[in-house]
């Protein structure tokens, strides 16, 4: 709470000192009536000062009330609902492969430690994580959709299917394949290393000599033994980036026009809708507390080593 509480205030803050006023763009236009101009002041509050708009905004937090789009007149929970599920689908196929690919990439790193395949393994991995990931997207556009033609250029698709019981429609697998790689590039280098790394210091541990003692195959071993006491730095990562595409998936949004909450938030920030641009953030930030307590609450599964105490 502390922590929502504090990016609620910072959000809040830069928004209302941006330029501009955010009752000419209700009103539509510049060359509003000044009559119109203060009528509309007065009923969405912005003629209070200041801590008053703060401490009122707030207080519609408290009733979990994200306010009204000023440019669509519509809750911005309804938006954010309708936004967050593209973005959403988009993570999860992402963190997917990133975590699949990134665990075989450490795991054949670490194996092979000091050889050629640990050197190809760490120059991809550094490749991945150095590339920025608008460039990489149009890159795989311009290779994979422009010039192959294997892929479709942009969009979400029109025909993808609906999800049982929900409004939620499906993107078209084809059109997923493109932003969902492109993301997963990204994190796929970091989760290697990290995977690379926790190997190599969890197959230093005596108790892996006391299994090879007693007969267990090289494969059980790595399995039983040394994956599963290498993967809660790995989980951090993977939990944190699937955090982070959450809500750090602007750019490969915006370059594949993907319908997701990023790019409707940046484009209320250009529109000065300034309560989807709060709300959104908002939202966003407490799906990435939810997420790191999440992966909190995974050690307890992965190591039972690790516990948690009340102190009192």
């Amino acid at each position: 709470m502390p922590v929502l509480l504090l990016a609620a205030a910072i959000v809040w803050v830069f928004v209302f000192f941006l330029p501009g006023d955010p009752a000419r763009l209700i009103a539509g236009g510049a060359s509003a009536d000044p009559g119109v101009l203060e009528s509309i002041r007065q009923e969405w509050g912005l003629d209070r000062p200041a801590p008053v708009q703060f401490f009122h905004y707030l207080g519609k937090l408290v009733r979990f009330d994200l306010g009204t789009s000023y440019v669509q007149r519509r809750p911005v929970a309804a938006i954010i609902a309708d936004h967050f599920p593209p973005t959403f689908i988009l993570a999860v196929a992402a963190v997917l492969l990133a975590a699949g690919g990134g665990l075989i990439l450490g795991s054949l790193a670490a194996l092979y430690r000091g050889r050629l395949v640990d050197s190809l393994v760490l120059g991809l991995a550094l490749l991945g994580t150095s590339l920025p990931v608008f460039w990489l997207g149009l890159i795989l556009m311009l290779l994979f959709a422009s010039g192959l033609e294997w892929l479709p250029v942009l969009g979400y698709g029109m025909d993808g299917a609906f999800l049982p019981f929900t409004s939620i429609r499906l993107p078209e697998w084809d059109h997923l394949v493109l932003p969902a790689v492109t993301l997963s590039l990204v994190s796929m280098g970091a989760i290697a290393r990290i995977t690379r790394a926790s190997l190599i210091e969890a197959g230093t541990a005596e108790f892996l000599q006391t299994a090879r003692a007693k007969g267990a195959s090289r494969a059980r071993v790595f399995a039983r033994h040394t994956l599963q006491n290498a993967l809660i730095p790995v989980v951090t990562v993977i939990g944190l980036d699937f955090a982070g595409l959450l809500g750090g998936a602007v750019a490969t949004e915006y370059v594949f026009s993907w319908p997701g909450l990023g790019k409707t938030i940046v484009r209320a920030i250009g529109l000065r809708d300034l309560p989807v641009v709060e709300g959104g953030v908002l939202f966003l930030t407490a799906i990435f507390v939810l997420v790191s307590l999440a992966v909190d609450l995974a050690y307890l599964y992965l190591d039972p080593r690790v516990h948690y105490t009340h102190v009192g």
